[in-house]
């Protein structure tokens, strides 16, 4: 699972939080609560990965950044997949024609894969990650 230290501010002049990700070059979001803002971190994160997979840029590494005004911050479950899909992708050296090739469909369908807004299957993320020798495995654990 990918997640990234975000450094959530007090805004001591309008109120709330101020969430930023240091491990990006750019972006910012607020809410009112910890709760709104948590939400709309997640929502910055999403568009800060999906800019990078856009622009076939590598995904910085997470850092260990910590103190009380850090918070990690992740993607949901499907959006979390295509990242680490991307990642793997990018470290096998593969040109997206050999992946697509490899899978036996058009490269069309392999920007969809790593397309956070598109809603792509389980399974075809299942058979990309086994093209690049990889396999999924799920886990569920208590909420924090």
């Amino acid at each position: 699972m990918l997640q990234y230290p975000a450094l959530f501010e007090s805004d001591k002049e309008a109120g709330g939080y101020v969430v930023t990700f240091p491990d990006f070059s750019f972006g910012v979001t607020q809410g009112e609560t910890l709760e709104e803002a948590m939400a709309m971190a997640a929502d910055l994160l999403k568009i800060l990965i999906a800019d990078r997979i856009e622009r076939n840029l590598d995904l910085p590494r997470p850092s260990k950044r910590r103190s009380r005004h850090y918070r990690l911050v992740s993607l949901p479950a499907l959006q979390d997949a295509k990242a680490m899909l991307y990642q793997a992708w990018r470290a096998s050296g593969l040109r997206k024609a050999d992946l697509a090739r490899r899978l036996g469909i058009p490269k069309s369908n392999i920007d969809r894969l790593f397309d956070l807004h598109h809603d792509s299957r389980l399974e075809q993320l299942e058979g990309a990650f086994g093209a690049l020798h990889r396999k999924v495995v799920i886990e569920v654990r208590t909420a924090a």
